[in-house]
């Protein structure tokens, strides 16, 4: 089977193999664990890969790059008509040639796959959607556009389109899924840390106005002030470094928070096992896997109600949801820095309901997705 990936996730290359986002490339590598030839549409740039980043694991990948573009301003939306029908070339051609076409969305150049694979009703398609499905949500008109072709059974045929969460009202061709992180083998015993000595939290993710860090620093800065042995470790690089480093030092909080920068799987996995709570207040998520793998490994999630969440957290029976207001949030925190017990019950649920989405589960799942 010839496998078309048509991705706006951005590439390297390394002595001929080539590498992206980790988390992505993993579950990738599942998909093409049983095809003969991997078409990759994507853009490739020429950075050195990053402890963030992974190879994918196949003999034959024939990579197709495309420009990556956007149309934040005028003179990028310009830009962007200049490249767009190199870009749709590329994709029909990749796709023409194709045995099964599969999405990843949204993005810019997912937008474009969505048009393009209009022309190929007859082939099999996938797409998978890691965005927030939520068709109520405020979102950017490119992602509801998209959101739109793939639901319209009409312009989009012999498509199983992959959302996170349950929603009322979708179409006959949109399948409830979700992301895995670990294997079965990897399952060790986790028991639910004790409420004593000093409370831990981390964040991990992109130090962005989206995933929201300084409201996480927030957090712990007050919980500090009332009195509790707190500290805060993020994980993760991005724009608001600097001003992260500035709010921490002139509130002199270095004692309290840490900024660790972008660390590989192993080093996050030990974290979760040492920390006591895994905080993410973003404003947006498809399939938060830092939650999913927090509440893998014991470390009680604290999440914004977006998307999926909710349902993750059992509308907080599994965690803690944030009402992103910082008092009320302080206050919710500190019930359950109070109360042992209740600690320990949410944390066991979290642990429970998240061990049955293993890579395992996953890769049956996709075999399936692939035969049908």
């Amino acid at each position: 089977m010839k496998f078309a990936i048509i991705t706006h996730v951005i590439h390297g290359k390394e002595l001929g193999n080539y590498f992206g986002y980790e988390p992505y490339v993993r579950e990738m590598n599942l998909w093409i664990k049983n095809v003969s030839e991997v078409l990759l549409v994507a853009p490739l740039h020429s950075t050195p890969k990053s402890p963030i980043q992974e190879f994918y694991q196949h003999e034959k990948i024939t990579f197709v790059p495309v420009a990556n573009f956007d149309i934040s301003s005028f003179k990028n939306a310009l830009h962007s008509l200049m490249v767009m029908p190199s870009i749709v070339w590329k994709m029909y051609k990749t796709m023409k040639n194709a045995d099964h076409i599969h999405l990843r969305c949204p993005g810019n150049i997912g937008l474009l796959g969505c048009l393009v694979q209009i022309l190929f009703p007859a082939k099999p398609k996938t797409a998978k959607y890691a965005g927030n499905w939520d068709l109520s949500a405020k979102q950017p008109l490119s992602y509801r556009i998209q959101k739109w072709i793939l639901s319209n059974t009409f312009l989009t045929k012999n498509m199983q389109v992959l959302v996170y969460g349950e929603w009322e009202n979708s179409t006959k061709n949109i399948k409830p899924f979700f992301t895995a992180s670990y294997f079965e083998k990897d399952k060790i015993e986790v028991k639910p840390r004790e409420l004593k000595g000093k409370i831990s939290f981390l964040f991990a993710g992109t130090l962005s106005n989206g995933k929201q860090p300084l409201y996480a620093i927030k957090l712990v800065e007050e919980l500090y002030k009332n009195g509790n042995a707190i500290q805060l470790t993020l994980y993760g690089e991005g724009n608001e470094r600097a001003m992260l480093e500035h709010y921490i030092s002139e509130n002199k909080l270095e004692n309290v928070i840490f900024l660790k920068g972008n660390q590989n799987q192993e080093v996050i996995k030990k974290a979760y096992l040492e920390n006591h709570f895994v905080v993410l207040p973003s404003l947006s998520e498809g399939w938060p896997k830092v939650v999913a793998e927090g509440m893998f490994w014991g470390c009680l999630p604290i999440a914004s109600k977006v998307s999926c969440v909710p349902n993750m957290l059992e509308n907080g029976n599994r965690g803690l949801l944030l009402d992103l207001k910082l008092n009320q949030d302080v206050q919710n925190i500190q019930s359950i820095l109070n109360d042992n017990n209740l600690y320990q019950d949410k944390v066991n649920k979290a642990i429970q309901w998240s061990r049955q989405y293993t890579m395992d589960v996953f890769e049956a799942e996709i075999k399936l997705l692939l035969k049908s």
